[in-house]
């Protein structure tokens, strides 16, 4: 930093961003391999890869961050701005799915009977397992809230079991959701309806698998006292991305569940 005369980080050349690249497209083809020839070996191969790159490309960012210094209150502040413009991306993204849903279900056409939920589709009692999710992960919110605010005022010990129960409760939502997937009586190919139902809560549920991840991984630097009081914005960003999740959820809920049934 004495050699600068900008308080902006200059990213190192690193590999992991093409790395990464060709990982994702090892992923994806695997996924097309796995779907029509039954086959998941590349599927396999590339969820691995990608796990190695994100332990190492992860390794380097909190080394930069928290061992090196290089994270200046500017760079902190570009990296809040690029937080907040990828969870309005994420929003954008849901918009499209609750688009689909709504187009679909407010002027039901005749391919479909002119009703909503369509002919055939038996939905899901919105006060069983979807009632008994939405109170997890509204108290996975408290939790997260709870530990942030704990942390803020250096208690070391709530931070660490508020944070503990948020990604445990993350678990337990993942877990039911796979349950009632499991068990539905409907599958993404029952006519437009199975598709927006499952496109929909499918990627919320892989939003939450996401932010669990995030979460554990802040346990983790927590355990090893990477975190002060004024300078953790990677447990901030993970507070805000579950947020995120919990909003998207309660809309789901109310249009998907209760609503579209």
């Amino acid at each position: 930093m004495t050699m600068k005369n900008h308080p902006f980080h200059l990213v190192d050349y690193s590999p992991w961003p093409l790395l990464g690249a060709l990982s994702t497209m090892i992923l994806v083809s695997g996924s097309v391999k796995w779907f029509h020839y039954n086959n998941n070996f590349l599927f396999i191969l590339g969820l691995m890869i990608i796990l190695l790159i994100m332990f190492q490309w992860w390794r380097d960012i909190i080394r930069e961050s928290t061992f090196q210094g290089l994270h200046t209150m500017a760079v902190n502040n570009g990296m809040r701005w690029g937080m907040i413009l990828f969870i309005v991306s994420e929003i954008f993204f849901f918009i499209s799915f609750f688009w689909a849903f709504f187009h679909s279900s407010l002027s039901p056409t005749i391919e479909i009977g002119m009703i909503w939920p369509p002919k055939g589709i038996i939905p899901f009692n919105p006060l069983h397992i979807p009632l008994l999710n939405t109170i997890i992960l509204v108290s996975s919110g408290f939790t997260i809230t709870w530990s942030h605010h704990s942390l803020m005022n250096n208690y070391k010990y709530e931070t660490m079991l508020s944070l503990f129960m948020t990604v445990l409760l993350g678990v337990i939502f993942s877990i039911l959701q796979g349950y009632e997937y499991i068990e539905a009586p409907f599958t993404m190919a029952d006519s437009v309806y199975g598709s927006t139902f499952f496109m929909a809560t499918g990627f919320h549920g892989i939003h939450v698998l996401i932010g669990t991840t995030f979460l554990l991984i802040n346990f983790f630097r927590l355990i090893f006292n990477h975190y002060s009081t004024f300078h953790h914005f990677g447990f901030e960003a993970a507070a805000w991305y579950w947020h995120f999740v919990d909003v998207v959820w309660l809309f789901l809920y109310i249009s998907i569940y209760w609503w579209g049934n």
